[in-house]
């Protein structure tokens, strides 16, 4: 049984669930796995880890095989100096699927994680067979130029030496200004939940890598629009916004990338999915996953 079936603060993974360390494109990534079946890839992105996804987990894990890595330089994967452009995570990411032996998976993905979840989908559209993608746009595509103006976005381009010795002793402050903005209701991210993941992100290197991921931004703009030039993608997407927050626009990012879009929005609800509506988001979640093509 995995010390990380039972955490303290957030919903605890099912307890059949083993955490590996899975060496890959020159890093390793911590990956919680469980279960039998269809395999389903959770991604998560800044301000949590991989152990957001417990609850749809839970539900999931009866007949899929579940696998739910924290990204590279975050939670308990090691944190190299470089490579958080989304194209090399997505590399990371194969790389998983290969130590595992899943030829095919589904994808289901929050905030940075979708950027990656996108650049495993274009790069190797044959490995994924749907894709579920929560709250967050995707750097260059549609709207992407007025999401960066605004001015609710300055931590895009928060980074440096400077900015980590301002943020160093300091990440709870810096991880509750998105907990309390980006929520429908702040306390629905509770106490317990702020301490879990304050202690994750305050890992040597953890900011730094935090930071890496906004960072790569221009470059995965980049990135992203050589993908596009080659053809929309044709596995079935599900775009999931919360009420408050990317509501309506991640339909529309997701359009621009696909030519079969679904969209829902999850209302009184905003960034953080999992933590402010856990039932209504793994009732969609599952729902669509559920719905073979």
């Amino acid at each position: 049984m995995s010390e990380h079936a039972h955490v303290d603060g957030v919903y605890p993974f099912p307890a059949v669930t083993q955490t590996r360390t899975i060496e890959t494109n020159g890093t390793s990534l911590h990956v919680r796995v469980g279960g039998h079946g269809p395999a389903v890839v959770m991604l998560h992105g800044f301000g949590t880890t991989g152990d957001m996804w417990g609850h749809l987990a839970s539900r999931l894990i009866e007949d899929h095989m579940v696998v739910a890595p924290d990204l590279r330089g975050l939670g308990l994967s090691s944190k190299p100096d470089g490579g958080y452009d989304k194209k090399n995570q997505a590399a990371d990411l194969v790389g998983v699927l290969d130590a595992l032996g899943v030829r095919t998976a589904e994808l289901v993905t929050h905030d940075i994680g979708i950027m990656v979840g996108f650049a495993v989908a274009a790069t190797h559209p044959e490995r994924v067979s749907r894709w579920v993608a929560i709250d967050a746009p995707l750097p260059g595509i549609g709207p992407w130029d007025q999401i960066t103006k605004d001015p609710a976005m300055w931590h895009f381009g928060f980074g440096g030496r400077d900015m980590e010795r301002l943020v160093a002793g300091r990440e709870r402050i810096y991880l509750d200004r998105f907990w309390n903005e980006l929520s429908r209701d702040h306390k629905r991210f509770d106490e317990a939940k702020r301490q879990h993941y304050a202690a994750l992100y305050a890992r040597p290197g953890a900011m730094r890598a935090s930071f890496a991921q906004f960072l790569a931004f221009s470059q995965d703009a980049a990135d992203n629009g050589t993908f596009l030039a080659q053809g929309k993608l044709q596995m079935p997407v599900l775009a999931l916004g919360g009420e408050a927050t990317f509501g309506p626009m991640i339909g529309a990012v997701m359009q621009c990338v696909a030519d079969n879009v679904g969209h829902v929005i999850i209302p009184d609800c905003g960034h953080w999915i999992t933590e402010e509506q856990p039932q209504a988001t793994t009732d969609v979640v599952v729902d669509f996953l559920h719905r073979r093509s």
